[in-house]
């Protein structure tokens, strides 16, 4: 089970994190899954399914981000440590709080993957098949308002609600990937493999194709070294993803230098 669900994180997160590497949303990712705690506060005050309050939470969190954005006259990344750090503050707050419920705080910040149950990977799967089917339907329009938006405004393409639409698939994935990497980490899993795609890449298909075989392989490496070495095995995924960023430079490194040859 938790390497079924890891790999189809990896899978979705791979093209899902390509944008949000090219649009540079990495903090938006971040804020998300902080505020995504007060979902899971909220699921243990009203006793309803943790992952349904999960989610439920990301994306209301996410619906209240998007004019929060246009409206303010902060600049963005001010607005979104603000959220980001004080909607974990008070979902910490709120849970110390709460007498007579017990939760695994340190699950949640830095994942559990191997306590990963059926119903766990029954969501992802269902997840993971959403995300898949709207990415591939609209993957022509997305590009183009990532490129351009008042060029893909021109062109016909509804801007606002593709932007909505990827934000939703977005806070959906951080929401399921709480639970392998924990909300400390959850960006990681988002920006690492895309990152480590993007030196290699030289299309935006490769690039999500890299992303994605880049997190299944730091999947399975960190569930190894999980394994081996009797480590985390969500902060172990991430470790393994960051040596292959760290590899993909050298490749790159090695590439720019027989051109210059």
């Amino acid at each position: 089970m938790p390497l079924m669900a890891g790999i189809l994180l990896a899978l979705v997160a791979g093209p899902l994190g390509s944008f949000v590497v090219w649009r540079r949303m990495a903090f938006f990712g971040d804020t998300l899954a902080h505020g995504a705690l007060l979902g899971i506060t909220f699921g243990v005050l009203t006793d309803i399914n943790l992952t349904l309050a999960l989610v439920l939470g990301s994306v209301l969190l996410a619906l209240l981000l998007l004019p929060l954005q246009n409206r303010s006259r902060l600049s963005s990344d001010t607005l979104l440590g603000i959220v980001s750090h004080s909607t974990l503050a008070i979902g910490l707050v709120t849970l110390s709080l709460a007498q007579g419920i017990r939760v695994d705080l340190m699950g949640y910040l830095f994942g559990d993957l191997l306590a990963v149950e059926r119903i766990d990977v029954l969501w992802i799967l269902l997840a993971a098949i959403l995300i898949a089917v709207l990415l591939f339907w609209q993957w022509r329009a997305l590009l183009a308002i990532t490129v351009s938006q008042e060029l893909a405004a021109i062109d016909g393409h509804p801007v606002q609600r593709l932007n909505l639409m990827l934000i939703l698939l977005l806070a959906l994935l951080v929401a399921l990937a709480m639970k392998v990497v924990g909300i400390l980490l959850v960006s990681a899993l988002l920006i690492i493999p895309p990152a480590a795609a993007r030196s290699l890449a030289r299309t935006p298909e490769q690039m999500v194709f890299l992303a994605s075989a880049t997190g299944v392989i730091s999947v399975l490496l960190g569930l190894w070294a999980s394994f081996h070495w009797d480590t985390p095995a969500g902060p172990s995924v991430v470790v393994a993803a960051t040596a292959l960023f760290a590899f993909s430079l050298v490749l790159q490194s090695l590439r720019d230098s027989r051109r210059s040859a």
